[in-house]
């Protein structure tokens, strides 16, 4: 339960966040739903939701106290079954998100976000940027130094690193910068 003040934005139970999901038993059984703390964009103090891998439960939950301390907004943070499984939608809505048993945009490869190692913050700020000169989500703007947007040297991001995860603003074949990823053991990125 939420604390006086603190303004819920996800509290389902985890039957509600993995129903319709395409992911097999296996996959399921692996996955946490944690809750979490953000300061929003109206800089009131806001909990959420991620469906993360069990794995990495913890150490999400120290970033994102990180980020609280740190003020750092976040527009949302809502299991993506809210937007019917649809990234593109949770894209739009600027929603922070983990689990999606989903292929990675364009290929017949399972994204890390499959598995729940993989996660995406305020992506409207900090978006996917391709060599071809499209941007997603549609109308997004990457301008660092602003308020939530992620760059190299941001305490978020080096929390991030030094965790071990890789974050796509680091990628060669396109820039994502909304997104971090951690490989499990069974995992291997080509």
């Amino acid at each position: 339960m939420a604390e006086r003040g603190v303004i819920v934005d996800s509290a389902m139970d985890f039957s509600s966040v993995i129903v319709g999901t395409a992911a097999p038993r296996e996959v399921i059984e692996t996955l946490s739903l944690i809750s979490i703390r953000y300061v929003g964009f109206d800089g009131r103090l806001h909990e959420g939701q991620l469906v993360v891998h069990r794995e990495q439960a913890a150490e999400l939950g120290e970033i994102f106290v990180l980020m609280e301390t740190l003020k750092f907004p976040v527009a949302g943070a809502v299991p993506i079954v809210r937007y019917g499984w649809s990234d593109d939608a949770s894209m739009a809505a600027d929603n922070t998100s983990a689990f999606n048993y989903r292929t990675i945009a364009g290929t017949d490869r399972l994204s890390r976000h499959a598995t729940g190692r993989a996660l995406d913050i305020n992506p409207r700020r900090n978006p996917a940027v391709y060599p071809d000169g499209r941007i997603a989500p549609t109308g997004a703007l990457y301008r660092p130094g602003s308020p939530g947007t992620l760059t190299d040297d941001h305490p978020v991001v080096r929390a991030f690193r030094e965790r071990g995860w890789c974050w796509g603003g680091h990628f060669t074949h396109m820039k994502d910068y909304h997104h971090f990823e951690k490989q499990g053991a069974e995992a291997t990125r080509p």
